[in-house]
């Protein structure tokens, strides 16, 4: 098929091609391409044990991962708003599948970490699929338009775990990325067939495009708040799943790495809430969906430090903080995509950076943690992160009631 005689997305053709089975494509591919972030936390135990490392030093590989994945937000997903944004899937996914090779075949803990920031800094794909969904929506159904492609690529995220561990106790956490880079080529080839093309929504030079980040920095608070408050929810989640294997693997659990994946599963319960947060966010306003869903993480934070050691109260935290995470990410980004329409991309890609800043350091703050204090410190991390993203929304809504007293 001739690839430049696709029809471009035109605004009267917008909800003509948003179809049930676009969506549905839309939502796997962000569920299949944001997994490769995932796979390693599961298995960080079996990859310490590979290379003879500590805890400490290999939960640097899921920071390192993390780290590249906000670098590659900040450099790729900008150009969504300027260039076709089907040819940049495609070059994405083909990068990402060699990236996964490299961890495959790594051979020292050196080599691990530079292909695991490769992974990251390529799989940038949803972030850019999210925008494309938004940008094809009615804009009275953004939030559900968007909380649909998002619940795929939360069920990716768990998903991501529970493959991961039942396939690295197999047959080895390396296979698992062997599997992993083919199935990135076979999304590749699914996308071109199917993924229509779309006009780029701005005029702007990348380096226009890059200088104008800090214009909306500095212009849209609601920006700011959503993406603090992102980075630091996000962050609170990094703590519990990058030491979730190794806590299961000590006394009462003694679990391995499929019961570590198994989690995702259980995870998936808060997950399928997501699509009835986006209709709520449209309906009462996406604020008040984020100041809920944040009290919700620190109830899971405060289930998971009292309850912890008992399996029932372990999986009643794991489904409360999937369930308050995942609710702020989305109505977070349906307020954020509402700001500037022409912008979308570049909205996104302030958040989703803060976001994975935030990921990155609950990523490193989470084994510190568990090194020094284990458990508890794992916890009370959790807890601050989540404490401060709550300071930071009461913030925002004074100053927005103040606004509204003034107007």
């Amino acid at each position: 098929m001739n690839y430049t005689k696709r029809a471009d997305i035109s605004e009267n053709r917008q909800h003509s091609i948003l179809s049930m089975n676009m969506l549905l494509i839309l939502a796997i591919s962000c569920g299949m391409s944001v997994a490769n972030l995932y796979y390693s936390q599961p298995l960080l135990a079996d990859m310490a044990q590979t290379f003879q490392v500590s805890a400490r030093q290999m939960g640097t590989i899921s920071m390192l991962t993390q780290t590249g994945y906000a670098v590659g937000l900040f450099l790729f997903v900008p150009l969504g708003d300027i260039k076709e944004k089907k040819r940049l899937i495609l070059y994405l996914l083909g990068a990402v599948s060699l990236s996964l090779l490299g961890v495959a075949f790594a051979s020292n803990p050196t080599i691990l970490g530079i292909a695991s920031f490769a992974v990251g800094t390529t799989t940038v794909v949803p972030q850019i699929i999210v925008p494309l969904a938004a940008q094809l929506a009615d804009a009275k159904e953004q939030g559900r338009i968007v909380g649909i492609v998002m619940s795929g690529l939360f069920f990716g995220i768990l998903l991501a775990r529970t493959v991961s561990g039942i396939i690295g106790s197999i047959l080895g956490w390396r296979s698992m990325y062997f599997i992993a880079a083919c199935m990135m080529l076979g999304l590749d080839l699914i996308l071109f067939r199917f993924l229509p093309v779309s006009k780029p929504t701005s005029q702007l030079t990348y380096r226009q495009t890059m200088c104008s980040l800090w214009g909306f920095i500095t212009s849209q608070p609601i920006l700011c708040e959503a993406a603090l408050m992102g980075g630091l929810l996000f962050g609170s989640f990094s703590v519990f799943w990058t030491t979730l294997a190794f806590f299961i693997k000590q006394p009462p659990y003694h679990y391995g790495a499929e019961v570590a994946g198994l989690f995702g599963l259980i995870g998936a319960a808060g997950s399928s809430f997501a699509p009835y947060a986006g209709r709520l966010a449209d309906k009462k306003g996406p604020r008040l969906v984020v100041g809920v869903a944040s009290t919700t993480t620190l109830l899971a934070f405060v289930c998971l430090w009292l309850l912890g050691k008992n399996l029932w109260g372990l999986i009643i935290g794991v489904i409360f903080l999937d369930l308050g995470v995942q609710s702020a990410q989305i109505s977070n980004q349906a307020r954020v995509y509402s700001l500037v329409p022409e912008a979308k991309s570049r909205l996104n890609t302030i958040y989703m950076v803060t976001y994975f800043i935030g990921g990155a350091l609950g990523s490193y703050l989470g084994m510190y943690a568990w090194s020094l204090w284990q458990w508890n410190g794992v916890c009370l991390v959790g807890s601050l992160m989540i404490l401060f993203s709550l300071v930071i929304w009461s913030i925002g809504r004074t100053h927005q009631q103040a606004q509204q007293q003034i107007h």
